[in-house]
């Protein structure tokens, strides 16, 4: 249901501490499906565990540092000398921005990490994210470039240009 009137402002304080709580809780996702991943492999299916999903493990972990060190970059307070509260950084929990997008990385390297103790196809759910990410570049850059109506041209220059074809 949408939200009716102005949509209330935060202040610095309350998005640094927001930030502090959001930054912890990926931080505890990407922790806990690591550890648990690792554990499960190395005690039930050591195996199995070949070169290939060594580098699936490291692609995955990289899309976390990657996703995590961008939100925590954002994120990031800026204090005065006196130590006083100049700026809380980025909200990371606004609607549709760039740290709505580092956080679907994060649940779907950690989801995708999950699933692949049941089965290693789950791996595969990794492709969404260059999907996604080729979606995202047509819908915003690509597809309204190239499908941009030409600019109108001005009646009174259109007038001089057959004027000019006209002499010649």
């Amino acid at each position: 249901m949408p939200v009716k009137g102005k949509q209330g402002t935060k202040g610095q304080k309350q998005i640094m501490e927001e930030n502090a709580s959001t930054l912890k809780f990926y931080l505890c996702i990407i922790l806990a499906v690591d550890v648990v991943y690792v554990m499960l492999t190395y005690f039930l299916f050591w195996d199995s565990f070949t070169t290939f999903y060594m580098v699936l493990l490291l692609v995955v972990n990289a899309a976390y540092l990657g996703s995590y060190k961008f939100l925590s970059n954002m994120a990031r307070p800026t204090f005065a000398e006196n130590g006083a509260l100049v700026d809380g950084g980025i909200d990371l929990n606004m609607f549709e921005g760039m740290a709505e997008h580092m956080k679907d990385l994060i649940l779907v390297s950690a989801t995708t990490q999950a699933l692949a103790l049941i089965s290693n196809y789950f791996w595969l759910f990794l492709l969404m994210v260059p999907g996604r990410a080729f979606y995202l570049l047509w819908v915003n850059i690509l597809g309204p470039w190239f499908f941009a109506p030409p600019p109108e041209e001005d009646e009174k220059k259109a007038k001089k240009m057959e004027r000019k074809m006209r002499r010649k």
